[in-house]
């Protein structure tokens, strides 16, 4: 137990380094940096889904394809979903909307609450109507200061909703379909760096890139890999309330870059904070008493 919430709150460590990270990889753009981030991940996933057997998650998928051709259209769907997610968690920082993106990844839990109850049909229990409602409160700030919420936030909030929807749906929740997703996104990767101002030949024209670049797939392939495992060793529960502790670690990286709080947000961030919170105390309550005799 000790062991998974190390590697969990690790992983959330090891997501925000990426995301500071890519500050320091000028002059690359966002999309190369996505890029590169891709060519270097799944080589390393690759080795680690041969180490631990999981590589038979993707050939059952692939070999599905026979007798599922409509397969194919989901799996592009479902790589193309999350290949907008991981371009903008790479580019925000660049382009002043870490802020924006960190407070996605706080109302997401929520989102996938509701998501659950409006798709699923799952019931809500009294805390998390409690956490919908102080989340509300936030939203209906946010519309009254600007009329609307940044793209970044709602592409996070609303982008992984539907793509955990498509996943479900095509029955390729597991590693083997996130491998396969990834995978699909190599040639887009790929073209990126080649059309980018840099090249392929960037290690030339800045030298000390051969080292910062290589050590990003390091640190995504790392962060990967730790969050898998931590997700084997710790009970469901535990590991979504674990999960929290990313976007506040994006929060800080958000401050860190440059970025503020203005006076009027504190009332769209300081409710969902209280519903996260919420959600929260609703796990340690199922938790304790999952581990009741």
């Amino acid at each position: 137990m000790v062991k998974g919430i190390a590697l969990s709150v690790s992983a959330s460590v090891l997501f925000a380094v990426m995301y500071y990270y890519t500050s320091l990889l000028e002059p690359l753009s966002g999309v190369e940096i996505y890029g590169w981030r891709m060519l270097l991940t799944v080589p390393c996933m690759t080795v680690f889904m041969l180490v631990s057997g999981e590589w038979k998650r993707a050939v059952e998928i692939v070999r599905r394809l026979r007798a599922e051709p409509i397969l194919i259209a989901g799996l592009l769907a479902s790589s193309a979903l999350l290949g907008v997610q991981l371009w903008l968690f790479m580019w925000a920082p660049l382009n002043g909307h870490s802020l924006d993106v960190s407070l996605g990844y706080f109302l997401l839990p929520l989102t996938m609450v509701l998501t659950g109850r409006i798709v699923y049909g799952e019931r809500l229990s009294y805390l998390q109507k409690v956490a919908v409602f102080l989340a509300s409160l936030g939203v209906l700030n946010e519309l009254y200061q600007v009329g609307s919420f940044s793209w970044a936030t709602l592409l996070v909030t609303l982008g992984y909703p539907v793509y955990f929807i498509l996943r479900k749906r095509i029955q390729a929740d597991n590693l083997g379909g996130l491998w396969l997703d990834m995978t699909l996104m190599l040639p887009v990767a790929a073209w990126f760096v080649q059309s980018g101002a840099q090249g392929f030949g960037v290690f030339d024209q800045h030298p000390w890139l051969s080292l910062l670049i290589p050590l990003l797939g390091l640190i995504s392939a790392s962060a990967l890999v730790v969050y898998i495992i931590a997700s084997r060793l710790l009970p469901f529960s535990l590991f979504g309330l674990l999960s929290y502790v990313e976007p506040v670690l994006l929060l800080g990286v958000a401050l860190i870059l440059g970025e503020s709080i203005k006076a009027g947000e504190w009332l769209t961030y300081i409710p969902i904070w209280l519903a996260v919170v919420v959600l929260v105390y609703e796990g340690f309550k199922h938790l304790v008493r999952q581990r009741k005799p």
